[in-house]
């Protein structure tokens, strides 16, 4: 499992590179005009073109970071329960979407494997409580499986009323340690540890 999750990783980490370098090549023939606004704030040309850059390798960064966290979480059920695997479930309390995904069905428990949710917009409940609802009415038990808790207090309120909701249709709801913890308790891998390992190799590596 560990040598599946580092190839992984050197899937990711290599697409995630190719990604930025295509972009900050970009970003030097583009408009930077705005700039002006920035030294008006009191921050200088330099300083607002790292701005610019970072700020564009952030989002790539957090794209691929929960893309790949999300995909090996995946790996660790797949291997202990080789049917396991996404569905999709009709939206049974709504028009729109039509759908709702299940990151991995295992049994009948419909997970929804998330690597961190900072959101703090009060529509995302009402989108969640829905596809928990439509979950629940395919037959499935909504379980959601988040690694890192938000930091921001609205952020974190958003996330209690989730863990309400998802009680109230008799779900799961496990994050921070408890996630890490649910999934080696169900498949038996240390995916915690493993990602440990991996850091620790490209650190060495890197030389940093």
């Amino acid at each position: 499992m560990k040598d599946e999750i580092r190839a992984l990783a050197d899937r990711y980490a290599a697409e995630l590179k190719r990604n930025i370098d295509v972009r900050v090549a970009d970003m030097e023939q583009d408009d930077r005009s705005h700039v002006l606004i920035y030294e008006v704030l009191g921050i200088s040309k330099d300083e607002g073109k790292l701005i610019d850059v970072y700020q564009n390798k952030g989002r790539f960064l957090y794209k691929y970071a929960g893309s790949f966290l999300e995909e090996a979480a995946k790996l660790c059920f797949k291997a202990k329960f080789p049917d396991s695997g996404s569905v999709r479930v009709p939206n049974t309390h709504g028009k729109k979407p039509k759908l709702f995904g299940v990151d991995c069905l295992v049994g009948s428990d419909a997970l929804e494997i998330k690597w961190r949710d900072a959101t703090t917009d009060g529509d995302h409940i009402t989108k969640e409580h829905t596809r928990m609802q439509a979950v629940r009415d395919a037959g499935y038990k909504p379980v959601r499986v988040m690694f890192y808790y938000p930091n921001r207090d609205q952020a974190i309120r958003i996330q209690k009323t989730l863990e309400s909701l998802y009680k109230s249709v008799e779900g799961e709801y496990h994050y921070a340690d408890a996630a890490w913890a649910y999934v080696k308790q169900r498949t038996g891998v240390d995916l915690l540890g493993i990602l440990r390992d991996l850091a620790a190799e490209r650190t060495a590596q890197h030389g940093k």
